[in-house]
């Protein structure tokens, strides 16, 4: 949305960048932007930490096997559809390095996510509940590429 995640994880990296992608739709964050994602990235210092892409999950816009982590919160939930959800998750099994970890967030359907990251040959796929966010229960799927 506006780089929270994304300014968080350059913040903790001791070498490399921080890569966030987005649709930049503002149905479900009024002021989201990659405007509004870059002041708050200056704001914390990490601007030249950071990359910001326009792309849509179910067809990332990168080679396979990119990244060392990544990161997704409360967002493939707004995928409409089973299959499209599937190849998020699908794609974003195909972007991480052997050796990569994926944490994904969600409100929904983390269940299927685990299912495909196991499918996709990830390993140690873990799905547990992590909290009652704003009294909604949030799930934790995260699993790393052998």
């Amino acid at each position: 949305g506006r780089g929270l995640l994304l300014i968080g994880a350059a913040q903790r990296l001791p070498r490399g960048r921080a890569v966030g992608i987005d649709l930049w739709q503002t149905v479900d964050q009024s002021g989201n932007s990659p405007e509004a994602t870059r002041k708050n990235a200056e704001l914390a210092g990490v601007l030249d930490r950071i990359e910001l892409h326009t792309g849509d999950a179910r067809s990332l816009p990168f080679d396979e096997g990119q990244f060392d982590v990544i990161v997704s919160s409360w967002a493939l939930h707004n995928i409409p559809t089973v299959a499209g959800r599937a190849k998020a998750v699908a794609e974003i099994a195909r972007v991480l390095k052997p050796g990569g970890r994926v944490l994904l967030v969600d409100i929904s359907h983390s269940r299927d996510y685990a299912r495909e990251l196991f499918q996709r040959g990830l390993t140690d796929v873990r799905h547990r509940l992590l909290s009652f966010l704003f009294a909604i229960p949030t799930y934790r799927v995260d699993a790393k590429k052998p």
